[in-house]
Formats: structure tokens, C-alpha cells, sequence
């Protein structure tokens, strides 16, 4: 007889999905055993359950399709609701299956007990409790359309008993696979916009993640109107390549030419991009914003006119409405802008002489240099997405992935292992902070077990390097943020993974060689500068406040020479070079 759980996997493999990230556990026991006796997909066995779900989010990401992890009751699922938040906040369509406790002990403090259905509705679009068989196919099949049409986290809760029930079977469907179509705004609406266009002297874009699949879109759009185009930490990877407009980053991550250029415009085209610092936002410029969801528009500024549409259709339908345009001085400024906050930024991105502690900017532009045509990339958050978003070289094939949203640690690891599961023959690049890899880093073992080549470089600065930088700028004396590490290429040997630790620049393009070249999975451990300042492209007069304010509680607490450090890492070598 057909389980529950039987029609489960055939409905979830006629959507095309191939693999399930999880744990195994006594209530997710009947659907475990049903993927196992199907044998057509994968059970991706991680050593946490959040892995699992940054992994299922990895992948929806590079796939676009929906993806699935899985939990047992209780603990089992709760530990997936971090990488679901993650998920849910970037807009990936993820399917996660909650076993619960038996149906009829629900609400007795049972074993275990949890009521998923309520904690996990923040992370997800759709969530819902199935207690009879007869609820199943229709719940699942709803939760599916939805996590694929809304992009993003729906939650099916089921009693392990109903895994399996004797199933109800069901009336044969199409596959539940995201449907192409056309959205752009109305005529009116878009007659409005180039009226706003056409009339405005100096003309900036912002381009974000919306952009996706619409880069031939976005050129036109910025020739026509002779624009520079900036770009938000997740629109990196589909805006900067072969892009002659391009004016680089803006926010806490970004440089100064993308803030100057949104800065000094009279009108922003804001395409595909829900950038959420109000403070870079310009002042007095008029500002179009162009999103999929309406929902969005308007929710980080005050907006002119806003269009709901997708980047690529509206882009399409406004081109033929805007008047040719001569001037170009607000480019070619914005550009000579960007080409010497560029030069600046890549001169700190240099071997300083085999000098230690080695610079993690010079980190990032090798592993740039060295990684393939095809990579994909995925920094840990804090400060590994300063310098991924810095100085990785986006082409068009590469991709760049991470917790851009929710801004969450122990992300890279975890992550690497959904994208190398889904592209087992395509290198995956994480760039792991010290804090982060520590954070789950029982996901090596995943590595090994699963036999997924990925390659690791730890930013290893014996810190959590973001958090430090936040403080000085808030003028608090570093606390709390120290770690104590081990060698963690000797544990990654110790596991089964290729390891090798460099503490001198002049090892480190050889050691990255190596790892790029290895035939499984790889960690290089790079002892880089604690200093090292990242600053952001606009400081406020409060962050030089508070940095005045960290060094006078820095000496009076008796740690100046963490100031001597700070000032030999990011002035003097500059200075005396």
C-alpha cells in the first residue's frame, strides 16, 4: 500500500527536486524510508539541521527551483529556523517538511513538544499543520505553488504517524514548476516615469538583485539615459560585468563613487532593489523605483512614482519613451570618480612585501584571480563580505551568494555544501571568517561524508573582525570579540581534508593553487591582519565621534598598543611603503 510519505516524494520529484537536506530522526522516519525506497533522490545527511537549511537555500538560489531540507519533531526542526529565516529574507523558494509529535498528543507536553506551525510563520510565506492523511496531497501541494510563486520559506508540519498512514492518493497534476510571464506597468504609468526621466539633468541607477536575467535590460536603459549605475551588495553579481556605467557599491560595504553618484543626481532609478540603509539614499533627487513586488515600493524612502513590474519587462516597454540624451558629465564624473576610489582600493589589495600579518584584501583579489570562470562564491558575514563585495570579479557565469538579508554567521560552510551538492562538478569558493567556520563547524565532516569538493579560505584574524570594527565606530573598547583558535588546517587534516595554514603573503598564492587544484575538499587557513579597517564610504560625524571616544578608553583601559596595531596596520606601512 502507498504511505503518505510515498506520495510525498512523488509529488516533491515531479516538481523536479533531487535532493533533501536533513538529519534523520524517529518522527521523520516513515518519509526518510520513503526517499530510500524511491531511491531517485538524494538524502543529503549534515550535522546540524541548520546546515540543511542554508544548504536548501544555497541552492534554490543558484537554481532558482525549489529546494527542500528536512527536520524530526522538537529540537530536530527548530534548529532549521535560522537558515529558513535566511532564506524567507532572500527570497529563495525553499520547502521544509516539520515532523511532529503524535497527532493525538499534541498539546500535553509530550516529549519533545513543540507547535512549529506557530514559531516557524515569521520565516516562511505558508505554514501549516496536516492532521488527518486526507489533508495531504492538497496542503503540500499549496505550500509548494506558494513557497515558488511568493519566493520563499513554506513549512509543512506532520505527525509522524501520518508519514505513514495509508495515503488517499491523488488526481494527477502538472508538475508544480515556477510559470514564466510578462510584468511590467501600465502605459500611463510608464509615460509618467520617462516624463520624470526626461526632465531630470543628472540621471543615477540603482540596480540590487532584481536585476537577475535583465543585464542586456539594464545597459540599454543606462546608455540611453547616459547613467552611472550603482549597485546594492546582492545586485553585485548581475550589474557590475561588462557594465561601461558601472560606478561600484554603495552602503556600509560600498566605496565613495557609489555614494557620490546617487548623492549628487536630481533623479533615481531605483531597478530591482529593496536596499535597506535610508541613509544613502539621496536628498533631494526624485526617485522611480521599479519592483516586482508592490509591496516594496516606497518601504525605504519617500518615492516619486513607483512601478510594479519586473526589471527586464519594464526596462523593455520604457526604453522607446525616453528622449535621447547628450550630456554625459554626470557619467563621465561618477565614472572618473569610481576609477580612482577603484585604484585606491586595489592598492591595498597587495602582497606589502611578504609583511605579516597578511592584508585580507590581498586574500580576496587572489582567490578572485585564481578561482574559475564559472565559481561560485559564498562569504561568511562580517567581514569576508567586505571584501568579497571589494574585490571579487563578477563576469556573468560566477555567482556570489550569502546571507546578504538576514545577516547571519556560520552561513559560507553551510551554504557551500547545497551549492556544491546541486553542481557537483562546478567550484564552490567559501571565504569563511574564523567565527563563522567555528560556528558549525562540524559541516567539514559533510564534506567528507559527501564527498563535495568545496574549497574553504579562513580569514583567520583570531576575532570577530566585523563586530570589532562596529564598536570602535561606536566608541566602545573592544570586548567579548576575541578567539582562540586552533590550527585549522590541522583539523581539516585530521577530518580527511586537504590543509595547509599561511601566515607569510609570499605563501599564499601557492597554497590557494594547490587547494583550487585538489581533487576534494580543501581548507586554507590564512592568518590575516586583526586592524584591518573597513570604513565605510560616507563616515558620519557621530562614527568619528565614537572612533575619538574607542581610543581614549582604549589607552585609559592600559590597551594602547591595540592602537599601535591599528595605526601600523592601516597608516604607517602606507605611509613608509
Amino acid at each position: 500500500m502507498t504511505t503518505v510519505a510515498d506520495t510525498i516524494v512523488e509529488i516533491i520529484r515531479d516538481a523536479g527536486v533531487k535532493r533533501v537536506y536533513g538529519i534523520p530522526g524517529d518522527s521523520l522516519n516513515g518519509f526518510t524510508d520513503a526517499l530510500r525506497r524511491a531511491g531517485d533522490i538524494t538524502w543529503e545527511h549534515v550535522r546540524h539541521e541548520e546546515a540543511a537549511a542554508f544548504a536548501a537555500a544555497a541552492e534554490a538560489a543558484l537554481t532558482g527551483e525549489l529546494a527542500v531540507c528536512a527536520g524530526s519533531c522538537g529540537p530536530g526542526n527548530l534548529h532549521l529556523i535560522n537558515g529558513l529565516f535566511d532564506a524567507n529574507r532572500s527570497r529563495v523558494p525553499v520547502l521544509a517538511i516539520a515532523a511532529q509529535i503524535p497527532g493525538p498528543e499534541i498539546g500535553s507536553t509530550y516529549f519533545q513538544e513543540t507547535h512549529p506551525q506557530g514559531l516557524f510563520r515569521e520565516a516562511s510565506v505558508y505554514t501549516e499543520l496536516v492532521s488527518l492523511p486526507e489533508q495531504l496531497p492538497r496542503v503540500l501541494e499549496i505550500a509548494m505553488r506558494t513557497a515558488i510563486e511568493r519566493r520563499g520559506v513554506a513549512v509543512v508540519v506532520i505527525p509522524g504517524e501520518i508519514f505513514l498512514a495509508d495515503s488517499v492518493g491523488r488526481k494527477p497534476s502538472a508538475p508544480i514548476l515556477y510559470s514564466p510571464r510578462v510584468t511590467r506597468p501600465t502605459d500611463g504609468e510608464l509615460k509618467a516615469a520617462a516624463g520624470i526621466l526626461n526632465a531630470a539633468k543628472k540621471v543615477t541607477i540603482l540596480a540590487g538583485a532584481g536585476v537577475e536575467g535583465a543585464h542586456p535590460q539594464l545597459i540599454d536603459i543606462a546608455g540611453a539615459l547616459r547613467a552611472p549605475v550603482v549597485h546594492a551588495m546582492r545586485g553585485k553579481e548581475f550589474v557590475e560585468y561588462d557594465n561601461p556605467y558601472d560606478v561600484g557599491m554603495t552602503g556600509l560595504l560600498g566605496f565613495s563613487s557609489g555614494y557620490r553618484a546617487m548623492e549628487s543626481c536630481d533623479a533615481l532609478l531605483m531597478l530591482g532593489t529593496d536596499f535597506p540603509y535610508q541613509q544613502f539614499y539621496p536628498s533631494k533627487a526624485k526617485i522611480i523605483q521599479v519592483d516586482i513586488r508592490g509591496e516594496n515600493l516606497g518601504r525605504r524612502t519617500p518615492i516619486d512614482l513607483g512601478l510594479v513590474g519586473s526589471v527586464k519587462d519594464t526596462v523593455e516597454a520604457l526604453l522607446p519613451l525616453l528622449a535621447d540624451r547628450k550630456d554625459t558629465k554626470h557619467l563621465d564624473a561618477s565614472r572618473q570618480h569610481y576609477l580612482k576610489a577603484r585604484k585606491s582600493l586595489d592598492e591595498l589589495a597587495v602582497n606589502d612585501r611578504n609583511r605579516t600579518p597578511i592584508h585580507p584584501q590581498y586574500v580576496a583579489r587572489l582567490i578572485s584571480e585564481l578561482s574559475s570562470e564559472d565559481a561560485v562564491f559564498i562569504p561568511d558575514v562580517g567581514s569576508p563580505v567586505v571584501w568579497a563585495a571589494r574585490y571579487l570579479r563578477m563576469n556573468g557565469s560566477r555567482r556570489l551568494i550569502g546571507s546578504f538579508n538576514h545577516g547571519s554567521m556560520a552561513n559560507a560552510l553551510s551554504q557551500s555544501i547545497g551549492a556544491q551538492a546541486a553542481f557537483p562538478g562546478r567550484q564552490v569558493v567559501a571565504l569563511a571568517g574564523d567565527g563563522g567556520l567555528a560556528m558549525l563547524m562540524g559541516e567539514l565532516l559533510t564534506l567528507v561524508q559527501r564527498k563535495l569538493p568545496v574549497k574553504i579560505v579562513v580569514f583567520n584574524n583570531s576575532s570577530l573582525n566585523f563586530v570589532e570594527v562596529e564598536m570602535k565606530a561606536a566608541g566602545f573598547v573592544n570586548f567579548g570579540t576575541g578567539l582562540e583558535n586552533p590550527d585549522f588546517s590541522r583539523v581539516a587534516q585530521a577530518i580527511g581534508i586537504h590543509g595547509q595554514r599561511v601566515e607569510k603573503p609570499d605563501e599564499l598564492e601557492s597554497a590557494l593553487r594547490t587547494a583550487f587544484a585538489h581533487d576534494g575538499p580543501a581548507l586554507v587557513d590564512v592568518v590575516t591582519a586583526r586592524q584591518e579597517l573597513s570604513i565605510p564610504p560616507a563616515i558620519t560625524a557621530e562614527q568619528v565621534k565614537g572612533f575619538t571616544l574607542y581610543a581614549l578608553r582604549t589607552i585609559m583601559s592600559g590597551r594602547g598598543d591595540e592602537l599601535i596595531d591599528l595605526a601600523d596596520t592601516n597608516v604607517f606601512r602606507r605611509l613608509f611603503d
